[in-house]
C-alpha cells in the first residue's frame, strides 16, 4: 500500500456560507437526531458494541493540527490530529488523518499499477485532478469501486488503531465537486459510509472533514465529531457546533476568520490557529495559537 509523504496535507475550504445555512436549517428540521455514537434504527446488535468501544473528543478541548509534521505539543493540548505515517501523542486524544477520497501525488504510481481502475478518470482516460493539490481523485462511483477502495483505506485505518489513535479523519470528503460530474455526493456519502463501518469496527471514532452540504446525511454515515477548516472564515462553525454537540476541532488559517471563531465559539470548540503549511515547531513559518 502506498505511505504517505513528508508534505503538508492542509486542504484548501470549498463549502460557502449559502451551503452552511443550508445545514443550518436541515438541523432544525429535525434531520440530525441521533447523538454522536448512538444505534440507529436497523443497526445490528453487534454494531451496536462496536459503537460503544468508541471515544469520542471531549468538546472545547486543548487542540493541536500536526498533519505536516509531528511535534511535542504545545502546554495545554490535549488532542490532536496527525498523519497516519506518524505515531500518536502519550498520554493524548490522537486523530488519524487518512486521505480517503484521493491519492497523495507521491502515491498515484502505485494506484496506477495496482488499482487502475480505481481512479477517476475523464473521456481521454487520464486522472480526474484536484489542480490545487496535485492529487488525483479517487473513484468512489459504483458500489464494487467503493467496496475495494474501502478494503484499501480500511487497511490504514485499521493500522490507526493499531497505532494506538483514538479517531480518525478521512479528508477529502466533498472531491465529488472537484470530478466534473463524474462523482456525486451520494457517492461519497456512501463510501463514507464504508469507512465508518470500518472504523467503529477498529474501535475508533470517526470525524466529517469539512463539508457542510454533507451535514444532513451525518447520523446515515455514522460520523462522530467534526474537523472544520475554516468555519470561521466562512461562518459555518454553527452548522457542525448544532449537528456535533460542540464535539469540532476548529483550524483557522487566517486572523480573520480564527478571531471571529474565538469570538463566537472560543469557549465552546476547539480552537486553533496554525499556519497553512502545517508546519512542525520550529519549521519555517510556523504558526500555533488556541483560545
Amino acid at each position: 500500500m502506498p505511505k504517505h509523504s513528508a508534505t503538508p496535507f492542509h486542504r484548501r475550504r470549498s463549502t460557502r456560507v449559502a451551503a452552511a445555512a443550508g445545514a443550518v436549517g436541515a438541523l432544525a428540521a429535525g434531520l440530525l437526531l441521533f447523538p454522536a455514537g448512538a444505534s440507529q434504527p436497523g443497526q445490528s446488535a453487534k454494531k451496536a458494541t462496536q459503537a460503544e468501544k468508541v471515544v469520542l473528543p471531549t468538546a472545547d478541548t486543548g487542540f493541536d493540527y500536526q498533519i505536516g509534521g509531528a511535534y511535542t505539543p504545545p502546554k495545554g493540548v490535549r488532542a490532536v490530529s496527525r498523519d497516519r505515517s506518524a505515531k500518536p501523542a502519550p498520554g493524548l486524544y490522537n486523530v488519524c488523518y487518512v486521505n480517503a477520497f484521493q491519492a497523495q501525488p507521491d502515491a498515484l504510481g502505485w494506484w496506477r499499477k495496482n488499482h487502475p481502475d480505481l481512479v477517476l478518470k475523464d473521456r481521454g482516460g487520464n486522472p480526474v485532478n484536484d489542480e490545487d493539490w496535485g492529487e488525483a481523485l479517487l473513484d468512489t462511483s459504483t458500489a464494487a469501486k467503493r467496496a475495494r477502495l474501502a478494503a484499501v483505506v480500511g487497511g490504514w485505518i485499521d493500522g490507526c488503531a493499531k497505532s494506538g489513535f483514538q479517531a480518525v479523519e478521512p479528508d477529502n470528503l466533498d472531491s465529488y465537486e472537484r470530478s466534473g460530474g463524474r462523482l456525486t455526493k451520494a457517492h461519497n456519502a456512501a463510501f463514507a459510509t464504508l469507512l465508518a463501518q470500518r472504523a467503529h469496527a477498529a474501535g475508533l471514532a470517526i470525524g466529517q472533514k469539512n463539508t457542510t452540504a454533507l451535514l444532513p446525511e451525518r447520523a446515515k454515515i455514522g460520523f462522530d465529531f467534526a474537523v472544520a477548516e475554516e468555519c470561521g472564515r466562512y461562518g459555518e462553525c454553527g452548522a457542525f457546533a448544532s449537528a456535533y454537540k460542540n464535539r469540532v476541532f476548529v483550524i483557522e488559517y487566517e486572523e480573520d476568520g480564527y478571531a471571529e471563531a474565538c469570538d463566537e465559539w472560543g469557549g465552546r470548540l476547539s480552537v486553533v490557529r496554525r499556519d497553512v503549511d502545517v508546519a512542525a515547531r520550529g519549521g519555517e513559518g510556523y504558526v500555533f495559537r488556541s483560545c
